[in-house]
């Protein structure tokens, strides 16, 4: 899951920018997601920025119970292949995990994935480079086009997370929670 929507605000390090107003909304959002069609995760890796922490404490808060929760500082700022060490990590018993991050290299993560080819960088437009449509469907389609804050995608796969590598996911869904606008 990429962080929700954050603010800008002046004189603040990019470790510390909290949510915006739309961010604060959409959270809450991503957790109902996760309640009703994943479920609560069996662990959670977040990165320690201000704005990740603040996506995951909304999003839990709509989730049946707490989770176990890890600060990972090696989630801030990492590309596909420092998240796959993230990943390959993680203990076996955990059959449900839930990464709260950054953009490009969530982005960059899911189609090395389920594409099985990323090119780690960006072609200058912030998307992630080079990938290569080895069976891409529709959802992958929308992960190349954009991977906005709050989207959620859903991989599956068989093995152990060690065994974790390209082309060895299925992207079973996207998401990108909404929450409601207030009109008064």
């Amino acid at each position: 899951m990429r962080h929700a929507k954050s603010a800008w605000p002046e004189g603040v390090a990019d470790r510390d920018r909290p949510l915006g107003p739309r961010g604060l909304r959409d959270a809450p959002a991503a957790g109902r997601f996760l309640a009703e069609s994943t479920g609560r995760p069996d662990l959670v890796v977040c990165s320690p920025a201000r704005r990740a922490r603040g996506t995951w404490e909304l999003a839990a808060a709509e989730l049946d119970g707490p989770v176990p929760t890890r600060l990972d500082p090696r989630v801030y700022g990492a590309d596909a292949t420092e998240l796959l060490d993230v990943l390959h990590g993680v203990p076996d018993e955990v059959g449900t995990l839930l990464v709260v991050g950054h953009n490009p290299g969530l982005e960059e993560l899911v189609l090395l994935l389920a594409a099985g080819t990323v090119q780690v960088g960006t072609d200058g437009s912030g998307r992630a480079a080079g990938v290569e449509a080895q069976g891409a469907d529709g959802l992958l389609d929308r992960v190349r086009t954009k991977f906005p804050t709050s989207a959620i995608a859903v991989l599956t796969w068989h093995g152990t997370w060690t065994g974790l590598g390209a082309g060895g996911a299925r992207l079973a869904d996207l998401a990108i929670p909404r929450g409601a606008r207030r009109t008064s």
